[in-house]
């Protein structure tokens, strides 16, 4: 009379178990493994019905070494002999059984098996992977903040080899707290592993459970459990990094041309947390005391560990954002405050991504574009693997006019991030537009408008696609949309926004924008 998961595992667990011996689930060994004195054997992981995970088994040994918790009570009446042959005999059957176990499971897929056929992108030709939002297990929904850093730095380090594929965290991210199997995830992503895993934080300790999923095969190819103080967290993160390497089968040579990822953190944990605090805060920023208030959890992070280069990168960002939001009462103090932090983080490490790519976006805004376009340049080459970096460098290629290498760098940070945000497809749309692929445009314009239905910038480059090739009554719903978002909405003040280097690209555009009905 007593049904749930709990059961249903039990019961599984039974019938894994040798006849007299006894398994435990994952979850009751991590409850008894330093309290009894046993020993254990780990038998992996198990696909067992009705239960959509894989439960991680282990057996119960009577002694170090045993085959299996079972007491045997020979019979006096056997002779020396008889006991030797019936021992031989018993060990050649459990090899045997052993090995066809072994087999059995090593063969059998873990996970329903992914097909490349079905996959959203085609699979690039180098490992690919995917690595999901932990599951915060403290029981605390405060906590969200601290497993979805983890997760970040984690895809931030694989981002940095290139001999990987790493798929940006927007995207993965999309599944947050959603149940998802590994096959879709590998089909909408278009890639080969992904890894999944979990964070249980409790005072000054934390606890990490990860595993590497080959979708193809449907086959788990790693997976650790990790018990450590919270300040050596960011060694922790990159001990699992070079995990998923040695997993997939990737040697990397630590020299010059590799970054030392520990380099990236700090050992003061009421740094790390603040800073992890200030990027959930800003991400999520709606408001100008958003924006105030992740400022300030950055500032305490740089007064606790001057040393620790992130918090100058976040804190360079949240100055940007109050001008590109309108809400800096000085744009020019703003951005200048935001390169001081910029180049401040590339001295402590010049070889990270993110302080390059925020100076491409400060020189681009203030139309400095041959500076922008070095620091992009330079971010990329540093992140083969970095969506937001090719993103930028797509958009600076853009606004000098150079519309069809931004197309290809727009759509390379759009495999590397396949639920992107809107401004990637801005950008592809806008490219499209200027180079007269207007049907592309318009496609790529309404995938905008879907992730986002209040971006008037993507209506009004719809109104001027739609006008350019003599469909007005579209057009002149778009131009009514726009004015139905931005009141205010004028060409003259419009046109004062537009960050083209090249005069031709603007009148162009405008000219389209009047031919809808905008003025």
């Amino acid at each position: 009379r007593i049904y749930g998961d709990g059961i249903n595992i039990a019961a599984r667990v039974e019938s894994l178990s040798e006849a007299g011996g006894i398994c435990i689930s994952g979850r009751a060994y991590d409850q008894v493994e330093n309290k009894l004195g046993l020993e254990y054997e780990n038998l992996g992981e198990h696909q067992v019905k009705n239960i959509t995970r894989p439960i991680r088994v282990y057996r119960v040994l009577s002694y170090p070494g045993a085959a299996a918790h079972r007491v045997v009570q020979a019979k006096k009446t056997l002779g020396r002999k008889w006991r030797k042959i019936g021992l031989s005999a018993a060990v050649v059957v459990v090899i045997v059984v052993a090995l066809g176990v072994w087999q059995f499971y090593k063969q059998r897929p873990s996970v329903e098996l992914a097909s490349v056929e079905k996959m959203a992108f085609p699979l690039p030709d180098k490992p690919s992977i995917a690595v999901l939002p932990f599951d915060n297990l403290s029981g605390d929904p405060d906590q969200e903040y601290f497993s979805d850093g983890i997760t970040e730095h984690i895809i931030s380090s694989l981002s940095m080899v290139p001999q990987l594929f790493v798929v940006a965290r927007n995207s993965t991210f999309t599944y947050k707290g959603k149940p998802v199997k590994v096959k879709k995830v590998a089909e909408d992503l278009g890639v080969r592993y992904v890894m999944e895993g979990s964070v249980q934080k409790s005072g000054d300790r934390v606890r990490i459970t990860a595993q590497l999923i080959d979708a193809i095969t449907g086959h788990h190819i790693w997976s650790g459990r990790y018990d450590r103080e919270l300040k050596d967290i960011f060694a922790l993160q990159d001990d699992i990094t070079a995990e998923i390497l040695r997993a997939v089968q990737i040697k990397v040579v630590w020299g010059d041309q590799y970054r030392s990822w520990r380099k990236w953190g700090t050992d003061n944990v009421k740094a790390t947390e603040k800073n992890m605090r200030g990027i959930d805060l800003m991400r999520k920023a709606t408001t100008k005391q958003d924006i105030a208030y992740a400022r300030q959890l950055f500032e305490e992070a740089i007064a606790l560990d001057p040393h620790w280069l992130w918090p100058y990168v976040n804190l360079g960002w949240s100055h940007f954002w109050d001008v590109r939001f309108g809400w800096s009462a000085s744009p020019k103090k703003s951005l200048q405050r935001a390169t001081e932090l910029a180049e401040k983080a590339i001295a402590i490490d010049e070889t990270m991504d993110h302080p390059h790519f925020l100076l491409a976006a400060i020189y681009l805004v203030i139309r400095q574009y041959e500076k922008a376009l070095a620091k992009a340049e330079q971010a990329v080459a540093l992140s083969p693997n970095g969506a937001e970096a090719h993103s930028v460098l797509s958009g600076i290629l853009g606004c000098m006019g150079r519309w069809e290498e931004s197309i290809v760098f727009t759509k390379k940070s759009i495999r590397l991030n396949p639920f992107p945000p809107v401004f990637y497809f801005h950008m592809l749309g806008r490219a499209y537009f200027m180079t007269g692929q207007y049907d592309e445009a318009i496609l790529t314009f309404k995938k905008a408008v879907a992730v986002n239905p209040n971006f008037y910038p993507a209506h009004a480059f719809l109104a001027a696609c739609y006008s350019s090739i003599g469909l007005q009554t579209e057009a002149a719903d778009e131009a009514e949309e726009v004015l139905k978002l931005n009141p205010k909405f004028s060409l003259e003040s419009y046109a004062k926004t537009l960050p083209y280097k090249n005069k031709a690209d603007i009148e162009r555009y405008l000219a389209a924008l009047r031919k809808s009905g905008l003025k």
